[in-house]
């Protein structure tokens, strides 16, 4: 008989990315490197990756295995080549999930406290300042 499953009904689950090694990938200072250098040039080769590196190939490519574990990078085979890609959904539904609904409120809470505080400053007129 299996486990009673934990999951809370009232929460949206999504199969397709596992938050946890979202958040164990991005965990890591080198692969979030790795990822920016994908956002900056997407499609770079394992030597390209590694060139500013200061650590072996094989530790680059163990970096390179979590993000792909993770969904946050997907690769392509061009010839002997192997290309590697920025896939910004797995972040993007984190976001979306864990930071968006938390934020919603206060940031919501802060635009209206800006804009009272604007409203109620006089305005200073610079015509009435200008010397001739």
């Amino acid at each position: 008989m299996s486990a009673p499953s934990t999951r809370d009904s009232a929460v949206t689950y999504s199969d397709d990315v596992d938050d946890d090694r979202v958040f164990k990938a991005l965990a890591d200072p080198t692969r979030r490197l790795l990822l920016d250098r994908l956002f900056e040039r997407d499609g770079r080769t394992l030597t390209d990756l590694e060139s500013d590196l200061t650590m072996t190939r094989f530790g680059v490519m163990k970096h390179l295995r979590v993000l792909e574990d993770a969904g946050l990078v997907i690769t392509r085979r061009s010839g002997r080549e192997k290309l590697h890609f920025l896939n910004p959904v797995p972040i993007r539904l984190i976001h979306d999930r864990w930071i968006d609904k938390y934020t919603e409120g206060p940031a919501a809470a802060l635009v209206e406290l800006k804009n009272e505080l604007e409203r109620d400053q006089p305005r200073s007129d610079d015509s009435s300042t200008s010397r001739t």
